[in-house]
């Protein structure tokens, strides 16, 4: 039987599109990418997230002579606010990169840690995708990775 995939986003031409409070927490993403550890790869990812609380943090990348040790910014921030901030869950996640001539989108790794903390705290997290003066925007994980690995 066939079956059809929908998912819909919402696609920003330029960030001033976006809301203030989108806008700042890609700002603090892009910010990030300043700390990010990235000497192979030259790809510097910064993450940043707003909590229920109304908190943010953020993240970089970081890239280990033993590779594949290193971490993605997002799974670093995610990792970070499980461990300290478990019951203030992330509404919104924002990504950038530097160099960003196109929006940064995560790993799949990175998606599928992000669809389980969504699970985890029972509730949607927007996902911003930035770069190149345009932002993607999902309402939730989930749509970034439809067919997730589940136990």
């Amino acid at each position: 039987m066939r079956h059809t995939l929908d998912i819909s986003y919402e696609h920003y031409a330029s960030l001033d599109e976006l809301s203030a409070e989108d806008r700042s927490l890609v700002q603090e993403a892009q910010e990030a990418t300043a700390t990010a550890n990235a000497p192979y790869s030259h790809f510097h990812v910064g993450a940043a997230v707003r909590l229920q609380s109304g908190i943010t943090l953020h993240a970089s990348n970081f890239e280990s002579e033993v590779y594949p040790a290193g971490l993605c910014a997002e799974r670093s921030l995610l990792f970070y606010v499980e461990a300290n901030y478990k019951d203030d869950h992330i509404v919104s996640l924002a990504i950038a990169s530097n160099p960003s001539e196109r929006e940064c989108y995560p790993c799949g790794q990175c998606r599928q840690v992000i669809v389980d903390v969504e699970r985890r705290q029972q509730s949607p997290i927007r996902v911003i995708m930035s770069g190149g003066g345009s932002a993607t925007v999902v309402d939730r994980a989930e749509k970034l990775l439809p067919f997730t690995f589940k136990l």
